[in-house]
This record gives structure tokens, sequence and C-alpha cells, in this order.
């Protein structure tokens, strides 16, 4: 909900203005957000369009319905502006993979490690995929000791979300920004409970034939 400068809340974008009231006595609030009290809707009209302004129904629910005299245009044109700020404001959190395969050489894996810790800074999730081919599926342990080697290198930066599951022919783990509560010993914990489930040959997804 919106808020004029006076403090006034405006009860939904679907308002009812002018000849649109039904009705028949409204309480009156003034461009000035001064309260008139109990008029009827057909004087508070008149009032609106002696000043050249609008009579606008902003608490429909209330008995009776509470109006105020404001510019409609105006007070429109300010709340879109304000909601586009607004969105401008929000930042879209993003996920990040990182990909590693079973068989890379950690110091390689580190230099990655690095750049992931400014995506943490800036607020994105990391997704970390072991990439198995062929045969390397059957190093499930292999693949689980790089993603807890990944958590405890992050531990200070990121908190495991989603410990280490099957994604396809693929390993997955879920680290989202802010660190481990209990540190490196509680993201090798996270890691070390995870179940991980491998689907049978015929659940597994195929590659498309050549």
């Amino acid at each position: 909900m919106n808020r004029s400068k006076r403090g006034f809340r405006i009860a939904d974008k679907n308002l009812r203005l002018n000849q649109f009231i039904r009705a028949k006595e409204v309480r009156l609030i003034d461009e000035a957000g001064k309260q008139l009290g109990v008029v009827q809707t057909f004087e508070a009209l008149r009032m609106a369009q002696d000043r050249n302004l609008d009579l606008v129904e902003v608490a429909p629910n209330a008995t009776p319905p509470v109006c105020r005299i404001i510019d409609f245009g105006k007070f429109m044109y300010e709340r879109t502006k304000k909601e586009r700020e607004a969105k401008k404001g929000q930042k879209t959190i993003e996920i990040k993979e990182l990909r590693i395969r079973p068989k890379t050489n950690w110091y390689h894996t580190g230099f990655k490690i690095k750049r992931f810790r400014n995506f943490l800074k800036d607020g994105n999730k990391i997704r970390v995929r072991i990439l198995f081919r062929a045969r390397e599926i059957a190093h499930l342990a292999l693949a689980k000791d790089i993603l807890e080697k990944v958590a405890v290198e992050l531990a200070d930066a990121a908190t495991v979300e989603t410990g280490p599951q099957m994604d396809g022919r693929s390993m997955i783990m879920m680290l989202v920004p802010g660190a481990m509560k209990g540190g490196a010993d509680a993201a090798r914990e996270a890691v070390q409970k995870a179940r991980v489930y491998v689907a049978p040959p015929e659940e597994q997804p195929q590659r498309p034939p050549r």
C-alpha cells in the first residue's frame, strides 16, 4: 500500500472516483488532509469540481466509505513513478553455476572458487555441479569429496542450502550467500550427511542419437 505525503493510505488501485461512487454519503477528507466529516456524495462531488479536483473513494469498505479530494491524475503518476523506482532498487538473485569434472586438478578449481566468491558477495546463489562422463559416474565418493572441499573452502562466505544430490548424470550442491553457521565443520557435516541416490539406467536421461 502507498501513502500520500500526509500519511493517508490508499486501499487499492481499482478506485471509484467522481460519478462512479455509489454510496449516498461519504466521510470526506479534503486535499489538505483535513477531515470534513460525513457529507452527501453529491455535495462532496460538487466540492471537488469547484476545486478542479477529483473525488476518490479510498476506503470503500468503511461505513460510510471514505473519500478524498485529490488530483487523481497526479496521484497515479506519482505512484507509478514510485513503483518504478522501487523495482529499480530490487536486486534480482541469480544462480551461478560452478562446473567441475571429477578429475579436475584442485589447483585449477581453486581459481574458479575465488571468482565465485565475488558472485556470493553480490548476493547470488551458487550451484556446484560435478559433471560425469561415461564410467566416471561410478566415482560418486570422489565427487562428494570434491563438493565437501568446496563447501569447506567457502564456509566463511556461503551456506550449504542443499547437500549433494544427483541431477541426471551430474552431482549438484546449492550454496547461498552468508557464512555457514558452525563454520567449516558444519559445512563438512552438511555434505557428509547427504544421501546420494543414483537412478537406475532406465531412469537416467538418454543422450540423443547422433
